[in-house]
């Protein structure tokens, strides 16, 4: 093993958080292994079919919360946040009440976040092996081969409890929306890894701070959350928008509103999101117009227009038939109208099967 006495693993620790917030992320904490807890909490959810069609939460069997089986030689994980919204929540609200409107989670207004904190990653991998070179040269550590310290970055790309590390890790708490929650800064952010065999000093996990509330649970537009901490993915509007591949059932077709992509619903209405920061990253800045959209603008658009208009973003990996699938619900929940029935109408003979039902379902709905 590399050796490295306990004050130069303490101070890589706290370099290593400082290089994360000169990259842009708004905190860093570095956990151990032990997912004892979180592993049991999925195997009751995956028991109770709460992933629907997310066949690959069971595929990777232990890998998920084992870091070591993903990457073996794993002894802490590195998390990171970084915050993503852009505009106040009384602008989502007003938003949502616009049955008019496109509602796209905020998520996915800007470029694609997984591209984004990748490469923010490795240049953080980046700089600890540089460190660890250094620290070898200058007789800090005793010599070894770099492949025995490789570090390896994720972010939403393989099997990993992203949420439950963050936990442990310092980063927040979850939620009994299932989201990570932080005492200053919300919810609005997004999570990344890296898996490292560095003995590097762990930080404590926060306390929760949800108490009482259940607000998330009332608000969730398909009632979702089934009990505090358990989200049945086949209820939920994000899963049916945007990981469902086939048609959405009728009972939750009334309830999505006007939300073609993701659903921020739970986050917009939780009391600690009022200590939200707005992001610097210009790159989440919403590309397109996608936040201000109205329905029939975005439902027009050809299949060329929809891949150009979603380049480099996360909402182009549904695919041009499921965009118009979530759009035609929303046009089925907006006011009647003349022109929605035309734009309807007119996606009839051109379409898929799965668009085709969907559209005869609004129509049904704007007579």
């Amino acid at each position: 093993m590399h050796e490295f006495n306990i004050q130069s693993l303490q101070d890589l620790a706290k370099q290593i958080k400082s290089w994360g917030q000169e990259l842009g992320f708004q905190q860093v904490g570095i956990t151990d292994t032990d997912l004892t807890e979180a592993e049991q909490h999925l195997a009751t959810w995956l028991a109770n079919g709460y992933h629907g069609e997310l066949d690959y939460m069971h595929r990777h069997g232990l890998k998920r919360s084992r870091p070591d089986l993903l990457q073996p030689g794993t002894l802490r994980v590195i998390s990171v946040r970084m915050d993503y919204q852009t505009e106040s929540v009384a602008n989502l609200t007003q938003l949502l009440n616009e049955p008019t409107a496109a509602y796209i989670s905020r998520y996915a207004l800007g470029r694609d976040y997984h591209k984004l904190m990748r490469q923010r990653l490795q240049k953080l991998v980046d700089k600890i092996h540089h460190a660890l070179a250094v620290s070898a040269t200058n007789g800090l550590s005793k010599e070894m081969p770099l492949f025995n310290l490789d570090m390896r970055p994720f972010v939403d790309s393989a099997p990993v409890l992203e949420k439950a590390l963050a936990e442990k890790s310092g980063l927040g708490w979850i939620g009994k929306h299932s989201n990570l929650i932080n005492r200053k800064a919300g919810s609005w952010f997004f999570l990344g890894e890296i898996y490292t065999a560095l003995p590097l000093p762990v930080d404590e996990a926060t306390s929760a701070h949800c108490g009482d509330c259940t607000a998330c649970i009332s608000i969730c537009p398909t009632q979702a959350i089934v009990a505090p901490y358990q989200v049945d993915a086949r209820r939920c509007v994000s899963y049916l928008t945007i990981e469902l591949q086939g048609s959405i059932p009728e009972e939750f077709r009334s309830l999505i509103g006007n939300r073609i992509y993701g659903c921020d619903d739970c986050q917009i209405i939780c009391p600690w999101n009022r200590f939200a920061k707005l992001t610097a990253e210009a790159d989440f800045n919403p590309r397109q117009q996608l936040n201000t959209q109205q329905l029939l603008a975005v439902f027009n658009w050809s299949e060329a227009e929809f891949l150009a208009k979603t380049e480099g973003s996360a909402i182009r990996r549904i695919g041009y038939q499921r965009w118009l699938r979530n759009i035609a619900v929303a046009l089925g929940n907006a006011p009647k109208s003349i022109d929605i029935k035309a734009a309807l109408n007119s996606k009839l003979s051109a379409s898929s099967d799965l668009v085709k039902e969907h559209v005869l379902w609004a129509l049904a709905r704007q007579q």
